[in-house]
């Protein structure tokens, strides 16, 4: 009997409780409830963006063909002493400095080359003297040809002895002018405008006839030794434009000088010489960089969105299309796939997929998915924003 009444309460408090729960659904869900929606027309969406529209602009961008390879020098001159065994006393450059042509460079010691030219000019002398002193006993000899008062051996080796004397004078002349040559190469000359890129001399040290001293980027002059796959090699032609980005993020400017007329055959690239615009001094480049860049092959007319406007997503590149307006500005997304292209500067070129009259959500579409409703901001907007 016990157990019998334990039941029935159990039973009451239940049926107590259920009750209770249907009084408290019944009260939200009355009209005029404290939590009620507010009322709106039928079957009408929230919208989820307040967005602007855009549509595709067509522009002129350059079709390029990127490239890598190192900055060199045009051309690097080996400045070397043009005589040996004689002692540097002065280095007048150093690396990095611009040099004209015909500047100094170096000195090299001269006192024994002076000693050398000083007793050859007095051997020329001698020699002169000796000449003048055959040539009256030559003309002597002349006039008393034929009279007897003088044999026909006499007079043949005054004649002799003339012709040894300018023979000995001539000689005397080139030694001369050789010594005066070895005297003008103990000053070590720039041989054309151009930087100094390395040194060796030092003051002191012996020069040695063709051990490098300087080198000399000649006119300052840089190239970029582009390498270039073999199948673009033919549409590089000298004069084609191109653009190098520095390690500092500076633009470098040039123009194909030629196309090596070889390929490597384990990497089957081929070599474009680009001649650089000139830089001043401290520029974007130095000879011996890596650097990466672009030549222009020409222009396309292509049709571009700004980036915000496309959605990349697994590996696909997505827009989203307007479709409307309708009540109130309110327009339905829908989801399109697209080709896209290059990329500059916040644009991006769409190769396929939309055409050129399209109206699509110009930002924020990563918060949409296909038929969202959205609201489209009025033409005072600024184009491209977009608002929760």
């Amino acid at each position: 009997m016990q157990q019998v009444k334990v039941r029935r309460r159990r039973i009451a408090a239940v049926l107590a409780a259920s009750a209770l729960a249907a009084g408290i659904v019944a009260a939200i869900a009355a009209p005029g409830g404290e939590n009620a929606p507010e009322p709106g027309p039928a079957g009408r969406v929230r919208p989820a963006l307040t967005v602007a529209g855009t549509v595709p602009e067509r522009a002129e961008w350059p079709r390029l063909l990127p490239a890598t390879g190192n900055i060199s020098a045009w051309q690097e001159a080996v400045i070397s002493a043009e005589i040996s065994n004689y002692r540097l006393t002065a280095v007048d450059a150093d690396v990095g400095d611009r040099v004209r042509k015909g500047q100094l460079l170096a000195r090299i010691a001269e006192d024994t080359v002076a000693a050398e030219l000083a007793q050859s000019t007095a051997a020329q002398a001698e020699a002169q003297a000796a000449l003048q002193e055959a040539r009256a006993n030559a003309e002597r000899a002349r006039q008393l040809h034929g009279s007897g008062a003088m044999s026909d051996q006499q007079i043949r080796q005054y004649l002799s002895a003339e012709q040894t004397a300018a023979a000995r004078l001539q000689a005397a002349r080139a030694r001369v002018q050789a010594d005066r040559v070895r005297q003008a190469q103990t000053r070590v000359l720039a041989p054309d405008d151009g930087i100094v890129s390395a040194r060796t001399a030092t003051v002191g040290s012996l020069a040695q006839s063709g051990e490098p001293l300087f080198r000399l980027i000649r006119g300052g002059r840089l190239e970029w030794r582009a390498e270039v796959p073999e199948a673009a090699l033919g549409r590089l032609v000298p004069g084609t434009p191109a653009t190098l980005t520095g390690p500092d993020g500076a633009m470098v400017r040039g123009r194909v000088r030629t196309v090596a007329p070889t390929v490597d055959p384990g990497t089957r690239n081929g070599i474009v010489h680009v001649d650089l615009q000139p830089a001043a001094e401290g520029g974007a480049v130095l000879a011996g960089m890596f650097a990466r860049g672009e030549f222009e092959l020409g222009r396309d007319s292509v049709l571009t969105l700004p980036q915000s406007a496309v959605l990349l997503r697994e590996g696909f590149a997505y827009v989203f299309r307007l479709e409307g307006p309708g009540e109130g500005g309110e327009a339905r997304v829908a989801q399109a796939k697209v080709k896209i292209g290059r990329r500059v500067g916040e644009r991006i070129e769409i190769a396929d997929g939309l055409a050129g009259d399209t109206r699509v959500v110009a930002q924020g579409v990563g918060f949409l998915a296909d038929g969202d409703t959205v609201r489209v901001a009025d033409a005072a907007r600024t184009p491209g924003t977009a608002a929760r």
